[in-house]
């Protein structure tokens, strides 16, 4: 099981008129969900530039996953994205993915654009949570995202979780597992990866 941190702690609200939209990460349900340390860059502790990028171990997995993935995949067929590609679902939903692959008979060149995607990706891949947990716990957002993704019309959702170190693995059907992240997974297509191994082998501490 991903160990549940309990309820978020209350923490004074802030205006959102006062919050530069820039500082929201997604939008779920029409509630704007704020990128990680969003308090300390309006209190002038931090920087904009200082919460906008993944930590070093969020890359290096997704490096690791980009590095399985590009060599294998049927580029002809399927498109990569990462650099929190955006979804529009609806008028009240907006999401980031850190790793989408779209089958390209579905995003069609007509549907490039210089907005969020508003077809589903084949398969989503998320590394950790980037917003503030303040009115979700860490469980009850990534079950919300992931209902919201399936329900969008994506057909597998694979997070992987650096504090737990577990990978959860949801799809359509209701089949929701979770394990520990040293065991393979499937992404897709054969293409396999297994994180923990991964960071063993690189001498990684959080292997």
């Amino acid at each position: 099981m991903i160990a549940s941190p309990g309820p978020s702690k209350v923490l004074p609200k802030i205006s959102a008129k006062n919050i530069p939209s820039v500082l929201i990460h997604e939008i779920i349900d029409g509630k704007p969900l704020y990128r990680k340390g969003y308090r300390e860059v309006l209190a002038k502790t931090k920087k904009l530039e200082d919460i906008m990028g993944s930590s070093s171990l969020q890359f290096f997995i997704i490096d690791y996953i980009l590095g399985l993935l590009y060599p294998s995949i049927d580029r002809a067929k399927y498109l990569i994205a990462t650099n929190e590609a955006g979804l529009h679902l609806d008028r009240r939903n907006n999401l980031a993915g850190d790793i989408l692959i779209f089958d390209k008979d579905v995003l069609t060149i007509d549907k490039i654009n210089k907005h969020y995607s508003s077809v589903p990706p084949k398969l989503s891949i998320e590394i950790d949570l980037d917003i503030e947990l303040e009115d979700f716990t860490e469980n009850s957002y990534i079950a919300v995202k992931t209902k919201k993704l399936l329900e969008f019309g994506v057909e597998k959702v694979i997070w992987f979780l650096t504090e737990s170190k577990n990978v959860m693995i949801a799809t359509p059907n209701g089949d929701w597992q979770i394990r520990d992240w040293n065991r393979d997974v499937e992404i897709m297509n054969g293409i396999v990866c297994n994180v923990g191994n991964y960071l063993k082998e690189q001498g990684s501490e959080f292997a």
